[in-house]
């Protein structure tokens, strides 16, 4: 694990051979949500040695259709996220959209994430760098694992080494993602840790209805695929309601099979170190 990661989760008992985990809802919707998660999952993790990120979103910038819902007002959910964080003692991180919320949100998390579409954008990327946070960019659906040195470099630049890179799915014709696994050890070339997230990888984006679609049902095989490709982590959005969630209920876990999938996943960890 890199000495960064040690750090972030120097407050957290687990097995230092264990993947980590970033999970939560898809965007922050009440305080009742973010403490329903992050005290179920939490909780989890403790007891199965896996090291916890917590994740929701405070605002969703990037949205099929105009009436879909954004968020509750930034400053309130950052400050949920932070309060949910420093509740259950985990780190925490929140997507970014432009080079101005770098520094607002590195206020509240202790990540800050660029979300697949803005993974090219150089201002952004030196802003997050200049934070000092930990800089998690997630690969474009357009690009490939070994392209994304360029995003790798413009953050470095900044002198921060503080990265970790994504694998999101690649974009297979108008409305459907594949994963290409060899996108995980082309990704590590770049010395750094790579993630697997799952559940926007099962997306169905530019549905004609303005929601986007997910598998969901695909979840556990493409965590487990991914581990035995050596990911150093896991994404996962889960919410305890998803065909109600505000945001990507179509590709969220059920919060009560999170559980079940975890105890496996660690399992397949295990035979592959």
């Amino acid at each position: 694990m890199k000495p960064f990661l040690t750090e972030l989760f120097k407050g957290q008992s687990y097995d230092d051979k264990n993947f980590f985990l970033i999970a939560g809802p898809c965007v922050i919707e009440s305080k009742e949500l973010l403490e329903e998660v992050a005290d179920k999952v939490s909780g989890i993790c403790r007891n199965l040695g896996i090291p916890y990120v917590f994740k929701s979103s405070y605002r969703k910038a990037n949205r099929t259709s105009a009436s879909s819902f954004t968020g509750i007002g930034d400053h309130e959910a950052l400050s949920l996220l932070k309060a949910t964080g420093e509740k259950f003692g985990l780190p925490t991180t929140s997507d970014i959209h432009a080079h101005e919320e770098a520094a607002v949100a590195a206020e509240y998390a202790d990540i800050l994430q660029i979300p697949a579409f803005l993974c090219r954008q150089t201002d952004l990327l030196i802003a997050a760098g200049e934070t000092g946070k930990i800089v998690n960019v997630k690969k474009g659906q357009f690009l490939s694992g070994p392209s994304m040195k360029f995003a790798v470099e413009k953050i470095r630049s900044t002198g921060n080494d503080k990265i970790i890179l994504t694998e999101r799915g690649t974009t297979f014709g108008y409305q459907d993602l594949v994963v290409d696994y060899r996108n995980i050890p082309w990704m590590q070339e770049h010395q750094v840790p790579v993630v697997m997230d799952v559940t926007h990888s099962l997306q169905q984006p530019n549905q004609t209805s303005g929601i986007t679609g997910g598998n969901p049902q695909l979840i556990s095989t493409i965590a487990s695929a991914a581990l035995a490709a050596g990911a150093d982590g896991l994404f996962i959005e889960t919410h305890p309601d998803p065909a109600n969630a505000k945001s990507d209920g179509a590709n969220m876990l059920r919060l009560d099979l999170m559980e079940a999938l975890l105890e496996k996943l660690v399992k397949i960890r295990k035979a592959v170190v």
